[in-house]
Protein backbone atom coordinates (compact mmCIF):
# COMPACT_ATOMS: atom_id res chain seq x y z
CA UNK A 1 0.00 0.00 0.00
CA UNK A 2 1.10 3.14 -1.24
CA UNK A 3 0.52 6.49 1.05
CA UNK A 4 1.85 10.03 1.60
CA UNK A 5 4.22 10.13 4.74
CA UNK A 6 1.81 12.21 6.40
CA UNK A 7 -1.89 10.27 5.90
CA UNK A 8 -3.48 8.60 9.68
CA UNK A 9 -6.36 7.15 7.97
CA UNK A 10 -4.28 5.00 5.44
CA UNK A 11 -2.72 2.96 8.80
CA UNK A 12 -6.28 2.74 9.48
CA UNK A 13 -7.51 1.38 7.19
CA UNK A 14 -4.12 -1.34 6.50
CA UNK A 15 -5.53 -2.11 9.78
CA UNK A 16 -8.41 -3.36 8.62
CA UNK A 17 -7.33 -4.59 5.96
CA UNK A 18 -4.93 -7.02 8.21
CA UNK A 19 -7.90 -7.52 11.04
CA UNK A 20 -8.35 -11.11 11.92
CA UNK A 21 -4.64 -11.63 9.87
CA UNK A 22 -6.43 -12.55 6.36
CA UNK A 23 -4.46 -9.86 4.68
CA UNK A 24 -0.79 -8.79 4.45
CA UNK A 25 -0.18 -5.60 4.19
CA UNK A 26 3.14 -3.43 3.61
CA UNK A 27 2.93 0.03 3.68
CA UNK A 28 4.97 1.93 1.39
CA UNK A 29 5.51 5.74 1.61
CA UNK A 30 6.07 7.89 -1.25
CA UNK A 31 6.55 11.33 -1.60
CA UNK A 32 4.60 11.70 -5.15
CA UNK A 33 1.13 9.94 -4.70
CA UNK A 34 -0.25 11.67 -7.62
CA UNK A 35 2.31 9.49 -9.82
CA UNK A 36 1.85 6.61 -8.29
CA UNK A 37 -1.90 7.00 -8.99
CA UNK A 38 -1.02 8.07 -12.79
CA UNK A 39 0.97 4.77 -13.04
CA UNK A 40 -1.70 2.76 -12.16
CA UNK A 41 -4.37 4.05 -14.34
CA UNK A 42 -6.27 5.52 -11.11
CA UNK A 43 -8.97 8.20 -12.91
CA UNK A 44 -8.50 11.44 -11.50
CA UNK A 45 -12.41 11.07 -10.33
CA UNK A 46 -11.94 7.98 -8.17
CA UNK A 47 -8.67 9.50 -6.28
CA UNK A 48 -8.08 8.59 -2.92
CA UNK A 49 -5.67 9.06 -0.36
CA UNK A 50 -3.66 5.65 -0.71
CA UNK A 51 -3.21 3.03 -3.36
CA UNK A 52 -2.66 -0.46 -2.92
CA UNK A 53 -2.22 -3.14 -5.37
CA UNK A 54 -3.38 -6.50 -4.42
CA UNK A 55 -2.37 -9.54 -6.66
CA UNK A 56 -2.56 -6.85 -10.09
CA UNK A 57 -5.34 -5.45 -9.10
CA UNK A 58 -5.34 -1.39 -7.82
CA UNK A 59 -7.00 -0.75 -4.91
CA UNK A 60 -7.64 3.24 -4.02
CA UNK A 61 -8.51 4.44 -1.21
CA UNK A 62 -11.19 3.39 1.63
CA UNK A 63 -12.76 0.22 0.07
CA UNK A 64 -14.04 -2.55 2.77
CA UNK A 65 -12.17 -5.99 3.01
CA UNK A 66 -14.92 -8.00 1.83
CA UNK A 67 -15.16 -6.01 -1.58
CA UNK A 68 -11.40 -6.77 -2.33
CA UNK A 69 -12.27 -10.47 -0.89
CA UNK A 70 -15.05 -10.58 -3.70
CA UNK A 71 -12.56 -9.22 -6.40
CA UNK A 72 -10.14 -11.52 -5.82
CA UNK A 73 -12.75 -14.23 -5.78
CA UNK A 74 -14.69 -13.37 -8.81
CA UNK A 75 -12.03 -11.94 -10.97
CA UNK A 76 -13.53 -9.82 -13.53
CA UNK A 77 -11.68 -9.54 -16.71
CA UNK A 78 -12.38 -5.92 -17.59
CA UNK A 79 -11.75 -4.57 -13.92
CA UNK A 80 -8.65 -3.11 -13.64
CA UNK A 81 -9.39 -2.47 -9.96
CA UNK A 82 -11.66 -0.74 -7.05
CA UNK A 83 -11.81 2.77 -5.46
CA UNK A 84 -13.86 4.49 -3.01
CA UNK A 85 -13.37 8.27 -4.15
CA UNK A 86 -12.27 10.49 -1.41
CA UNK A 87 -12.52 10.28 2.05
CA UNK A 88 -16.17 9.12 3.18
CA UNK A 89 -16.90 9.41 6.82
CA UNK A 90 -17.52 5.44 7.46
CA UNK A 91 -15.72 4.04 5.66
CA UNK A 92 -13.12 1.34 6.68
CA UNK A 93 -10.26 3.87 8.27
CA UNK A 94 -12.41 6.81 8.30
CA UNK A 95 -14.66 5.90 10.85
CA UNK A 96 -15.62 9.10 13.24
CA UNK A 97 -17.53 8.02 16.12
CA UNK A 98 -20.86 6.45 14.31
CA UNK A 99 -21.11 9.72 11.73
CA UNK A 100 -21.40 8.38 8.28
CA UNK A 101 -21.44 8.77 4.70
CA UNK A 102 -22.95 7.15 1.73
CA UNK A 103 -20.61 6.07 -1.12
CA UNK A 104 -19.69 3.40 -3.22
CA UNK A 105 -17.03 1.12 -4.73
CA UNK A 106 -16.49 1.57 -8.32
CA UNK A 107 -14.81 -0.86 -10.13
CA UNK A 108 -12.73 0.71 -13.28
CA UNK A 109 -11.39 -0.88 -16.06
CA UNK A 110 -11.21 -0.37 -20.40
CA UNK A 111 -12.69 2.89 -19.98
CA UNK A 112 -15.39 1.44 -18.27
CA UNK A 113 -16.67 1.49 -14.55
CA UNK A 114 -19.72 -0.12 -12.60
CA UNK A 115 -20.86 0.28 -9.21
CA UNK A 116 -19.52 -2.87 -6.83
CA UNK A 117 -21.07 -2.12 -4.15
CA UNK A 118 -23.15 0.71 -2.10
CA UNK A 119 -22.98 1.71 1.60
CA UNK A 120 -26.08 3.61 2.50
Amino acid sequence: MYRDPSCGCCEAWAAHMRHGEKHEVETVDHPDMASVKTEHGVPDDLRSCHTMIADGYVIEGHVPSADVERLLAERPEWVQGLAVAGMPLGSPGMEAGGRTQPYQVIAFGNGRREIFASYP
